[in-house]
Formats: structure tokens, C-alpha cells, sequence
């Protein structure tokens, strides 16, 4: 696994301190969704450069300090598009973060009234259990009362345990970008 990492890594230079995720564009207007009719500095960015630089805060990790290098052909430099481009990209992905937020905050609440639910359900095979439990003639149906009641909570505990993870580690990412210094330079990479 720490090899495999190392790897990821090796794709991504060093300044100093900061790991450089880097893109080389012909065109600023390259970095945002084309069919997005909102103005420059609110545009969603397109959908491949998002992943991208998700991808590379996956790799290198949200907790070391990363910083985005555009660049851009000398001509394309004094453009208003080119010196907002840092300011559009943390918009971006300042959303980005507050929609992960809120998907976090609805799956957690998600989980909370299933474990509500779950653990009523429960409550109700155990009561319905009780009168038959020590009639053998009833056992089949006692046990299948008792597992059904435990599988009731089936999903409260996967929403707990498992499936808040990846959209916290997402919020990180994108909280991470939010916050990545870019800065735009002339010529290649």
C-alpha cells in the first residue's frame, strides 16, 4: 500500500514545501464547464479538471500543503479571466465543500431516523416474540422474528459504521482546494 502511494506521489513536483499539481492550458475558459451560463468567476469548473484536482488532493493528501500552477500562454496572462481564475476556483470549490456538508449533515440524519425506525422495528419482533419463544412448535417463527428485528437495524448501522466516511474524506478534499493557493504562469509545465 505505502508503495502504491509513493507512486501517486512521484506524479506531482515539489516547490519547496508545496506539492504542484499542474495544468497546462491553451485558454482559461478550458478550466470551467462550457454549458454553464453563469458569469466567469461563478462558472462551474469542467468536470474533468474537477477530477482532476480531486484526484490529486486524494493523492498527495489534504493535510499537506498543495498549491495549483496554471499555465497559460504569455498572451492570455493580462486577461481579467486569467487574473480571476484563482479567486473562481476557490468559489468552486468553497461550494463544492458546503455541498458535501449538507449531503453529510442529510445522510447522518438519514441515519438517525433509520436507527429510530430500526431499533422500533426491533422493539416490536422482540414484543411479538415473547409469548412464542418457549413453544416449540412456534421456534421457526421465534427465530425468524429475532433475526429479522436485528436485520431491521441493518441499515442504521451501515450509515454509522461505513458510509459517512468517503463523504467526510470528500468534504476534506474539497475544503483542501478551497483553501490551495494557484497562481498563473506563462509557458509550459
Amino acid at each position: 500500500m505505502a508503495q502504491g502511494f509513493r507512486t501517486h506521489l512521484a506524479a506531482y513536483r515539489r516547490d519547496g514545501d508545496w506539492w504542484l499539481v499542474e495544468i497546462r492550458l491553451r485558454d482559461v475558459r478550458q478550466m470551467f464547464h462550457s454549458l454553464d451560463p453563469a458569469p466567469f468567476r461563478e462558472k462551474d469548473l469542467d468536470p474533468a479538471a474537477e477530477d482532476y484536482l480531486e484526484e490529486a488532493v486524494r493523492d498527495i493528501g489534504p493535510t499537506r500543503p498543495i498549491r495549483l500552477r496554471i499555465h497559460l500562454p504569455a498572451a492570455a496572462l493580462g486577461s481579467e479571466d486569467a487574473r480571476t481564475l484563482p479567486e473562481a476556483i476557490a468559489r468552486h470549490f468553497d461550494y463544492r465543500a458546503a455541498q458535501a456538508g449538507v449531503d453529510l449533515r442529510r445522510l447522518l440524519g438519514r441515519g438517525g431516523v433509520s436507527l429510530a425506525i430500526g431499533l422500533g422495528f426491533l422493539v416490536l419482533c422482540l414484543w411479538l416474540r415473547t409469548p412464542i419463544a418457549g413453544d416449540p412448535r412456534y421456534a421457526v417463527l421465534a427465530e425468524g422474528l429475532l433475526i429479522i428485528g436485528w436485520v431491521g437495524l441493518w441499515r442504521p448501522v451501515e450509515i454509522f459504521l461505513y458510509d459517512w466516511w468517503p463523504v467526510r474524506r470528500r468534504l476534506r478534499r474539497f475544503a483542501a482546494l478551497s483553501r490551495m493557493p494557484v497562481e498563473v504562469a506563462a509557458g509550459a509545465p
